[in-house]
């Protein structure tokens, strides 16, 4: 039993919800416990993807969780290929990648850094950076990998964190029963899954239509209003309140000659500049729990034919979204900067 579910159990317990058995909660299964995560992302699209993927292999050098898998909602070879090489820059080339095909058009959203470190040569011609796999085209498509990876997994074990498009999620919520397993996708989810953790949506104002939402706003409705487990999101007002300082970026990895995910952040836009951490917050949520944040009441969340979220407040709903105050905000961004600044464990100079 992970942090995350234990927030999201409170509430719920507060608010009188019958369905949970307390039996099952015990603190050293929260200690000992690694959360297995599951990460959905845009990679390419706007750099934050790059820290929060950094994010997560400083928590499985830490322990504190098990990576099972990375699918890319951004349609894009790059999106593969640098999601391979920060996990063998990283230390973890065994981590399976998944990704998507007829997907959302996103290319030209924004500069693709994905596409910019992949690129990157050195003095003699060569790829700066190192690959473990070969064809990043014949990856498996995201929802058919999230099946396999979820039948193996025990019950009600995996935290998913999305920070990109829905489109995989709702894709994987539509499969039907298969040599994989005798349940559909939603079946699965619900019988796999303990927590869904996404960055979308926005609370404070109801003329901002959040990119992830409006990507694909029919898998977002569906997403919303049919995944069978507790949804916390951090909307678009959490992470924009707390910017990742450029500073950082062009001081504290000195200890790297090169590092795929600073090069992603200088390539981004003009440097210095500082860069909300919008998907971050997302997952410092999903692995260190609601400490840092304010969780909403349980309630249900809306997606309108525009791509605005709305929240209802209701005792037995399972949607719920996070905000933070000026101090919390603060705690939070020097966290992310001594967390990203550490030296991976497999680092060689």
């Amino acid at each position: 039993m992970t942090k995350i579910y234990l927030a999201v159990l409170t509430v719920l317990l507060i608010k009188g919800c019958p369905s949970l058995n307390t039996d099952k909660i015990k603190k050293e299964d929260i200690k000992e416990s690694k959360i297995k995560v599951l990460f959905e992302t845009d990679m390419g699209n706007d750099v934050d993807d790059a820290l929060a993927l950094d994010m997560l292999y400083k928590y499985v050098d830490e322990g504190k969780i098990d990576l099972l898998g990375i699918m890319s909602n951004k349609e894009s070879p790059y999106s593969s290929e640098y999601t391979d090489i920060m996990n063998t820059w990283y230390g973890y080339p065994q981590i399976p990648i998944g990704i998507i095909r007829n997907g959302p058009d996103c290319e030209n959203d924004a500069t693709n850094y994905a596409k910019s470190v992949s690129l990157l040569q050195n003095e003699k011609g060569e790829q700066l950076f190192k690959r473990s796999l070969k064809n990043h085209n014949q990856l498996p498509d995201a929802h058919i990998l999230y099946r396999k990876i979820l039948s193996e997994q025990p019950d009600n074990s995996v935290t998913i964190i999305s920070v990109g498009f829905s489109t995989n999620l709702a894709r994987l919520l539509e499969t039907p029963a298969d040599d994989i397993s005798r349940l559909t996708g939603k079946e699965l989810v619900a019988k796999k899954v303990e927590l869904l953790s996404t960055m979308a949506g926005c609370f404070n104002n109801d003329e901002l239509f959040e990119y992830n939402v409006v990507k694909d706003i029919s898998a977002a409705k569906k997403v919303f209003a049919e995944w069978p487990t507790p949804l916390v999101t951090s909307p678009f007002e959490v992470g924009i309140a707390i910017k990742y300082p450029g500073s950082s970026i062009e001081n504290d990895f000195s200890w790297a000659s090169i590092h795929p995910m600073v090069e992603a952040y200088k390539s981004y836009l003009e440097m210095p500049y500082d860069r909300p951490t919008w998907d971050l917050t997302s997952v410092l949520y999903a692995v260190e729990g609601a400490s840092y944040f304010n969780l909403s009441l349980a309630g249900k969340i809306n997606v309108t034919e525009k791509g605005a979220t709305k929240f209802t407040p209701e005792s037995e709903g399972t949607r719920y979204y996070l905000t933070v105050d000026s101090i919390q905000g603060s705690n939070i961004k020097q966290h992310l900067i001594d967390l990203l600044t550490k030296q991976p464990i497999h680092f060689n100079k």
